[in-house]
């Protein structure tokens, strides 16, 4: 049935000028097998190995982008990974300053290839949350009272950014970082070394 399912769906992006329409299909890798509780096929331990090489591969391999949105193309230019993932990005830059596709707010979730979810979700009817996870965590390395714990659970909002002055030494700080990721790539460009 998944296999069958999954070579009938077409997705029909809607038009765009900059894409056109797009038609979006499963590719050939499919790999969909039974897992049953009586023990006939996948134990536990495979299943949560396999699970668990995904989840890792997806947070390690491709770093999910950077831990900070871009502000600008070259910070994309620039940041730390590979080809495959600074292509994403670019491409999630590229289509977020699109008018058809500002309501994405791709540009915002670039440094995330576009994903703005969490990689593993928790139901309480079918799972569990991440309190009782937080909780058993603690309690499994001995923490579970814990008599002097503070719990600040009233938060307010008292500002952000940058007073003026520490905003202009951040902006000279931020020029010099542009200025030196210019002259590196520069740098590298010709065959020499980035000093």
């Amino acid at each position: 049935m998944v296999r069958a399912s999954a070579r009938r769906v077409l997705v029909h992006t809607p038009y765009s000028a900059a894409v056109g329409e797009l038609k979006l299909r499963w590719g050939a890798q499919l790999d969909a097998r039974p897992l049953r509780a009586d023990g006939d096929g996948p134990d536990d331990d495979a299943v949560a190995a396999y699970v668990a090489k995904y989840v890792t591969k997806g947070a390690t391999e491709t770093g999910a982008g950077t831990d900070h949105p871009p502000a600008t193309r070259h910070d994309i230019e620039s940041a730390p990974v590979s080809e495959h993932v600074r292509t994403r990005m670019s491409t999630c830059w590229r289509l977020g300053g699109l008018p058809e596709y500002q309501h994405l707010r791709l540009r915002a979730w670039t440094h995330t290839l576009g994903y703005r979810g969490h990689i593993l979700a928790k139901f309480r009817a079918y799972s569990t949350t991440y309190a009782a996870l937080r909780a058993e965590r603690a309690h499994h390395v001995g923490h579970a009272d814990l008599p002097d714990a503070i719990t600040e659970r009233h938060w307010r909002y008292v500002g952000s950014g940058h007073t003026p002055g520490a905003a202009l030494i951040a902006a000279g700080i931020a020029e010099d970082i542009d200025r030196n990721r210019v002259v590196a790539r520069d740098s590298l460009r010709a065959g020499g070394d980035a000093v």
